[in-house]
């Protein structure tokens, strides 16, 4: 199994543009055989944690405007994961979306929110596992790897791989502090849960705050065997 995992400009309510930077990466994962691509969390329409804002950028999966994105993803081959605000009767949820050739698969709904998220999103309670190339994967997005026991409920039901959808946009002073200490949260669930563990983060700066990544592919003895250099653009590809 091939993964690409995509560090990526932090895109904020342009869906198009989003889904011009989804396009490109996944044509590159495809064109080197990837079957599985990782985007950043909430990328579809940028990380808004404000209720009202939050609210008017949401998205039903179910709605004419999701069908429109999945529409544009048709001729990508890899599976891919991206995150996303949705909406769902008079819920919001941070929501990572599984597509593969232009149809849903599913999707997962961030379980462990941040103070700043609980005013916009409502937590998910549900840990589904999906296949691609004959392995098992679920997800955890971000702030669930807190939590050990959010990867152990994929682990427990067979997954060989958690993918983790991140923003990790800070300001300035905490973004300093935690630039190194992302990767040692993502070792110690990788070691425990016996399963690799590979991320997917923005990376840039705007309004007093910024994202170095990282993005990186950490395998089950807690090794990173691969990462997008932190403050750079760019794509991994790894084989489990």
């Amino acid at each position: 199994m091939k993964i690409a995992a995509c560090q990526v400009p932090d895109v904020r309510d342009d869906i198009s543009e989003a889904i011009a930077i989804v396009l490109k990466r996944s044509s590159d994962a495809d064109a080197n055989d990837a079957d599985l691509v990782i985007f950043p969390e909430c990328f579809l329409q940028g990380y808004f944690t404000e209720a009202l804002t939050a609210t008017r950028v949401a998205i039903n999966l179910e709605s004419s405007e999701f069908r429109a994105v999945l529409q544009q993803l048709e001729g990508i081959h890899a599976t891919i994961v991206f995150g996303l605000i949705e909406n769902s009767g008079n819920d919001l949820f941070n929501t990572a979306a599984v597509v593969r050739g232009g149809k849903l698969l599913g999707q997962y709904r961030k379980s462990y929110l941040l103070e700043g998220e609980r005013s916009a999103f409502r937590p998910g309670n549900d840990f589904p596992i999906f296949e691609v190339a004959d392995r098992k994967f679920g997800i955890n997005i971000c702030y669930d790897l807190q939590f050990p026991e959010a990867l152990g409920q994929l682990s427990a039901k067979g997954a060989e791989l958690v993918v983790c959808p991140c923003n990790n946009m800070m300001p300035f002073a905490k973004a300093e502090k935690y630039k190194n200490q992302h990767n040692e949260i993502r070792r110690r669930r990788a070691i425990e849960s016996n399963a690799w563990l590979v991320s997917a983060d923005v990376t840039g700066a705007r309004d007093g705050r910024i994202s170095y990544g990282p993005t990186a592919a950490i395998n089950p003895l807690g090794e990173v065997i691969q990462q997008v250099p932190l403050s750079i653009t760019g794509m991994l590809l790894v084989d489990i």
